[in-house]
């Protein structure tokens, strides 16, 4: 069977595929307008009549919420709380802001409505519901051309009664409804409110957005990546769309943990730059997993990969800001029009300098199907840094210098500000203008080893192939030190493990590919935060061992509470294990060079090597400075630096004694 890959980016949408032990690559322009028309349109070239099975990440539900345009929607909760989305948290991020500005609630109070009837924490009800209050309500979500609704009853968690309630009294109204103890079973009302009012805000987009693709992929296999790093069905992510937030990226993250295992690397910096910015994630033997992120300034506590994204990408635009200096991105030229080297932009970017210093070789990007405009780029480079009383390679060296700092602060945010140091790891770089930075900025943060992994363009992409089918299920318990014993735990577990099995087999999983991994929110009793540590016969021990390693101490007197179950379901699809390829020698092969030009490096221009990375053999050492070029990516090695090739054909760099 023929298994598809996509991964749609601000600039790119990737695609790779794999039929049988053959594989290809292949990417497109995307259409930022209609995502679809880009994927619809690379299915058609890669597939075209045979059947195929589908895994996308898309950005759909990303960009509904970043770009504040999901569907009209309704908040539906207990009379008194209909505030708390716009009252939130007290936090002031920004200290010394005296005029911070609130984000403002994605639904304004118009359409958030107050319910009579209470439950309280230990799930009894208190007041009930009156059923004749939902007969007008009705009527105000029709008058208000409602499109979706969100529920979120104060502990629904502990007894959901009064949400299902509500939902089938509104079954009528025929809208996507997302219930709270449903989307997120656990306690910390705005948390709770928040995620579930964001999986109905952008429910309908991607109801629209897969029922176009669903159209044309027709019978074959579709499936979706989700933010925790595993696969579901479209079906499924119709309805749990809050699950998709960070797929795309996710997807990378499996990548690069699988492929860093397959070559004896399992404590990886992974590094993904693209077109319009970078994601970075922190792999210690396996994907880091976090249930505080946020999004566009809301929170989503479903379970994510811990990524960090900073807007610093290929596309990212170079300007100069009110006081003169040199800014780089958040903005980005992204695809259309893209950089000024694709033949329509008009602002300088990142992938405009890198072709301007020779990092870039025009006539062989995408594999020579996309010819850069190189003397667009030079003339406005100059005039660029006349403004700015420089000569044009200063300017081009300091754009490139900008955005690795960017980029560097994002991998001490995951590194150095969580206790691990950089030094230790070993930078995984992907994305199509990864491989052109990668060594600048492992010699920024001392990292003494860079691996580039074949097709780095599309990881993205190619994590998806590798993908588990994941579940996530929680439940808040609150239990004391005492009162949470193993056994306890376990059997409190079994509705939620029953709950998995029955719906990875709907998801197709055979019943001996199903793993269940239990977890456990822990905290010291009194503390407002929680840490995540696996169910075991001495749990309590490993919560005193993992908040030594997060926060620097730990207390071994001091009692702990339980206050949230979890587990994670994981379907095992059967894979093709990575196959070693024949070796060459430690010299390339003659027909490996395509030949040299001439690229700067710290303000001087040098005779630089250029190789087709595809005619590369394991074993092969090619000296910088060289210029990799491939279909996806282009790999820079500067001066002073010597990669080999290893026996999967990724491309390991090791810059141990080498001068920074």
């Amino acid at each position: 069977m023929l298994i598809i890959g996509v991964d749609t980016g601000g600039t790119f949408t990737d695609f790779i595929w794999q039929d049988g032990e053959e594989q290809g690559e292949y990417k497109l322009l995307s259409t930022p307008q209609n995502p679809a028309e880009a994927v619809l349109a690379g299915l058609r070239h890669i597939a075209g009549e045979r059947p195929y099975q589908l895994i996308h990440g898309s950005t759909v539900a990303t960009n509904a919420l970043l770009e504040k345009k999901g569907a009209r929607t309704a908040l539906i909760t207990n009379r008194g709380f209909e505030d708390v989305i716009e009252i939130a948290r007290q936090n002031r991020p920004e200290l010394y802001q005296l005029q911070v500005v609130k984000n403002p609630p994605l639904v304004p109070s118009k359409y958030r409505f107050g319910l009579p009837g209470r439950v309280d924490q230990s799930g009894a009800i208190i007041e009930e519901l009156d059923e004749a209050t939902l007969g007008p309500l009705l009527e105000e979500l029709n008058a208000a051309k409602i499109e979706s609704i969100a529920v979120s009853l104060l502990f629904s968690f502990s007894n959901p009664e009064h949400e299902l309630l509500v939902g089938k009294s509104l079954q009528s109204l025929k809208l996507p409804m997302s219930l709270s103890h449903q989307t997120l079973a656990e306690f910390r009302e705005y948390e709770r409110t928040s995620t579930t009012l964001i999986n109905a805000y952008v429910a309908p987009k991607m109801e629209r957005y897969l029922g176009e693709l669903e159209a044309e992929v027709g019978p074959n296999s579709f499936r979706i990546m989700q933010s925790n790093g595993g696969s579901i069905s479209a079906k499924t992510a119709r309805r749990e769309s809050v699950r998709t937030i960070l797929s795309g990226p996710a997807g990378g993250a499996v990548g690069a943990a699988t492929i860093g295992r397959q070559s004896g690397q399992d404590k990886l910096i992974s590094f993904d730059m693209g077109g319009t910015s970078t994601d970075v994630s922190l792999i210690d033997g396996e994907l880091p997993l976090t249930t505080e992120s946020t999004i566009a300034g809301y929170p989503v506590k479903v379970p994510m990969i811990d990524i960090h994204t900073v807007g610093a990408g290929g596309g990212s635009i170079a300007r100069l800001d009110r006081g003169g200096s040199l800014q780089v991105g958040p903005q980005s030229a992204g695809a259309d029009p893209g950089p000024i080297c694709y033949g329509k932009g008009q602002e300088l970017t990142v992938t405009d300098a890198n072709l301007f210093l020779g990092r870039l070789i025009p006539d062989r990007f995408l594999g020579g199907g996309m010819a850069l405009e190189a003397t667009k780029v030079g003339l406005s480079m100059r005039t660029f840094a006349a403004e700015m009383d420089l000569e044009a390679t200063e300017l081009a060296e300091g754009i490139l210098a900008v955005a690795n700092t960017t980029m560097e602060r994002a991998i001490k945010k995951i590194s150095v500000e969580k206790g691990f140091d950089p030094r230790e790891f070993c930078l995984f770089s992907f994305g199509g203008a990864g491989g052109m930075h990668a060594v600048d900025l492992a010699r920024l943060l001392q990292i003494p080893k860079v691996m580039i992994p074949t097709a780095p363009g599309i990881l993205s992409a190619c994590g998806m192939l590798f993908a588990d089918v994941i579940k996530d299920y929680s439940q808040t318990v609150m239990l004391g030190q005492e009162e949470a014993a193993p056994a306890r735990l376990k059997g409190l577990l079994h509705p939620l493990e029953r709950q998995a099995e029955r719906d990875l087999q709907l998801e197709g999983v055979p019943q001996d590919r199903i793993e269940l991994q239990p977890l456990l929110d822990m905290r010291y009793c009194g503390q407002s935060f929680e840490l995540m540590v696996p169910l075991s016969d001495d749990f309590i021990a490993g919560f005193h061992q993992k908040h030594a390693q997060v926060y620097g101490y730990s207390n071994p007197h001091k009692p702990t509470e339980v206050v949230n179950l979890r587990l994670r379901a994981f379907g095992r699809p059967p894979r093709l294990a990575a196959q070693e390829q024949p070796a060459g020698g430690t010299v390339p092969e003659q027909q490996a060079q395509l030949g040299t030009s001439s690229a700067v490096f710290s303000g001087h221009a040098f005779e630089t090597a250029i190789f087709e990375r595809s005619s590369l053999k394991p074993g092969n050492q090619i000296q910088g400075p060289a210029i990799l070029v491939e279909y996806s990516s282009t790999i820079v090695l500067p001066p002073d630096c010597r990669a080999v090739v290893d026996p999967y054909g990724h491309l390991l760099i090791d810059l141990q004694g080498v001068a920074s």
